[in-house]
C-alpha cells in the first residue's frame, strides 16, 4: 500500500488550484496552502494556512505563475520541492525532472528532455526530444517546442505557440501566445506573431 506524500502548496491563486488539483491525481495528499494574501477561505477543501511564515519545514508544491517568484520562494524556504508528474502525461523513459519541476496533465515528453529545477510544463505542452528548459522556465498550454530547442532560465513561452528545431529562447524571454518562432530569441526580449518578431523591446 502507497501512503500518499503530505504536502503544503504555496499559491492559492489559479496556479495554485490547478496544482492541487494535479497533485491529488498523483498520489500526493495536500494538506493546506500558503499564500501571502491570507487569511483567505478555504481552497478546494483545504485550509489557507497563512503566508510563508507558516511553513512547518516539510515538502513544498510552489505554485506561482511567474517564473521569478518561484525560484525566489524556493531560495528563501529552502525545503524538499518534490517533482510532480501528473500520471496523464507521457514521458519517455529517458527525459529527465530536476527537483521541483511541475508538469501537468496531457503533457508529452520526448527522448532526453530535461525540464529544470522549478520548471513548469503547462497542460497539454509537447516538448520534443532532446529539449531543454532551463530553471524556472515555463511552457504555456498547447505550446510544442520542436526538438533540440534550449529554453533559458525564468523565460515563458506562450499558449499554443511553436518553436522550430534546434532553436534557443534566450533567458528571461517571452514568446507570445500563438507564436511561430523560427529563428532565435535573444536573452530578455519579447516576440510574438507569425511568424514571431520583436515587439520592439
Amino acid at each position: 500500500m502507497v501512503i500518499p506524500v503530505q504536502i503544503l502548496i504555496l499559491g492559492a491563486g489559479g496556479h495554485g488550484r490547478a496544482v492541487c488539483e494535479a497533485a491529488r491525481d498523483s498520489g500526493f495528499a495536500p494538506r493546506g496552502f500558503l499564500d501571502a494574501r491570507a487569511p483567505l477561505p478555504p481552497m478546494l477543501g483545504l485550509p489557507v494556512l497563512g503566508d510563508e511564515a507558516a511553513h512547518d519545514g516539510g515538502p513544498l508544491l510552489i505554485a506561482l505563475g511567474q517564473n521569478r517568484l518561484r525560484l525566489e520562494a524556493a531560495a528563501r524556504l529552502g525545503c524538499a520541492l518534490p517533482v510532480l508528474l501528473h500520471p496523464s502525461a507521457v514521458r519517455a523513459r529517458s527525459a529527465e525532472l530536476a527537483e521541483g519541476a511541475v508538469v501537468m496533465p496531457r503533457v508529452v515528453l520526448g527522448a532526453l528532455a530535461r525540464i529544470g529545477r522549478l520548471a513548469l510544463v503547462n497542460t497539454g505542452a509537447i516538448i520534443e526530444h532532446d529539449v531543454v528548459l532551463e530553471e524556472g522556465a515555463h511552457v504555456a498550454p498547447g505550446a510544442v517546442l520542436c526538438g533540440g530547442v534550449r529554453v533559458g532560465a525564468r523565460a515563458m513561452v506562450g499558449a499554443g505557440a511553436v518553436v522550430a528545431p534546434n532553436l534557443v529562447i534566450g533567458a528571461d524571454a517571452v514568446v507570445g501566445a500563438g507564436a511561430a518562432v523560427l529563428a532565435d530569441v535573444p536573452p530578455g526580449a519579447m516576440v510574438a506573431g507569425v511568424p514571431a518578431r520583436s515587439q520592439g523591446n
